[in-house]
């Protein structure tokens, strides 16, 4: 049996199939009008958190999966890294309001092919669509510049893992552990836990020298 937000995902092959998946209904609804918009192209499936999209980017067969990269239960980047190596065959399009170059860097690092920021607008998005459909990679010109990437997978440079640097974004932005927590889908003893490794790691002794590392690192702006 199909999941509710899964319709008819088995379609004739020479379709391009997409899976959408956002925290956001009126974000998911929007895209998936503009890719049917499309001849040959077809929204197959809608995940509204990280872990529904791996199971459903794994499950049933998709070109392209377009992930936020800010979701409850698992985050974009995490849910690129599982998906790419569930199925090496399935590009991910990043689309996101977050224009933080670290973030951009470690979406690319975790396996993203492409990636698109919310306020470019439709445009953009169906260019990037149509650039993994020719199996190229695509960045709209509001993302941030893009570097080398790290090996897909693997912690970032100053050794963060790409959870750490969302809770590190976070944190600098001044959220408490209870709102990270609501915001990315885990317990608060799993804030806490991030927390004391970012600092380890970076050998931070207060909120104030983080915030000034994630501004060194484009997490925020000043």
């Amino acid at each position: 049996m199909l999941p509710a937000r899964c319709q008819s995902p088995h379609v004739d092959a020479a379709q391009f199939r997409v899976l959408v998946a956002d925290d956001h209904d009126v974000v998911r609804q929007g895209v998936q009008e503009l890719v049917r918009l499309r001849p040959g192209w077809q929204a197959c499936c809608e995940a509204q958190d990280g872990r529904e999209a791996v199971a459903l980017a794994t499950e049933f067969p998709h070109q392209v999966v377009i992930l936020d990269l800010t979701m409850p239960d698992l985050d974009g980047l995490q849910a690129t890294r599982e998906i790419v190596k569930a199925s090496p065959a399935t590009k991910v399009l990043i689309f996101t309001a977050h224009d933080s170059p670290a973030l951009v860097r470690e979406a690319v690092a975790c396996g993203a092919q492409a990636v698109v920021l919310k306020t470019d607008g439709a445009a953009q998005l169906l260019r990037g669509l149509d650039a993994l459909a020719m199996d190229q990679r695509y960045y709209s010109p509001g993302v941030p510049g893009v570097p080398a990437a790290d090996a897909p997978g693997e912690p970032a440079r100053d050794g963060l893992t790409p959870r750490e640097l969302e809770v590190a974004r976070l944190l600098a932005e001044g959220k408490s552990n209870w709102c990270i927590a609501t915001i990315l889908g885990i317990s608060v003893r799993t804030v806490e836990t991030h927390r004391s490794n970012i600092m380890q790691k970076l050998d931070l002794e207060s909120i104030v020298e983080l915030v000034l590392y994630a501004v060194r690192r484009g997490l925020v702006h000043p």
